[in-house]
């Protein structure tokens, strides 16, 4: 125990669950390159809005749910926040996580060294293995090509 962990200072130990797993490996992707451009932002939030596992979301939950993201991207960074959310998705969730995320990058038009590298740690993360990878990545490529 810290000194300070007395009073609420200590590290957050939150354990996060699938939807904490899903919307921050969105999160990590869209802030890879350092911010969040309008185009990311709104394919983080069109990838949620269709998700099942997001249906008894309130707005109210979701900002909540949100914050403790953020706060984690802001201590630690994008891979602060992969490493804390990709154990959290269970095997069925960890293939539309990496499509949905992949998505995204490719959402403003550029993807730069960053976001390569973030997408390569979500690989492992997730576990997705190089074929499945390929798959994904080809099929965004062709989804955001116009």
């Amino acid at each position: 125990m810290g000194l300070f962990d007395m009073f609420g200072g200590g590290e957050n130990k939150t354990t996060f669950g699938p939807h904490e797993g899903f919307a921050g490996v969105l999160l990590a992707a869209a802030a890879a390159d350092g911010h969040i451009s309008e185009e990311e932002a709104r394919g983080l939030w069109g990838a949620i809005e269709r998700m099942k596992l997001f249906s008894s979301f309130t707005p109210d939950k979701f900002n909540k749910l949100m914050d403790t993201l953020l706060k984690v991207l802001k201590k630690g960074g994008p891979d602060a926040l992969v490493e804390k959310c990709a154990p959290a998705l269970p095997e069925r969730l960890r293939g539309p996580a990496f499509a949905n995320a992949v998505d995204i990058v490719l959402a403003d038009g550029a993807v730069e060294d960053d976001e390569k590298e973030l997408i390569e740690k979500l690989q492992t993360a997730l576990e997705i293995d190089d074929d499945e990878a390929k798959m994904i990545i080809q099929v965004m490529i062709i989804k955001n090509r116009g």
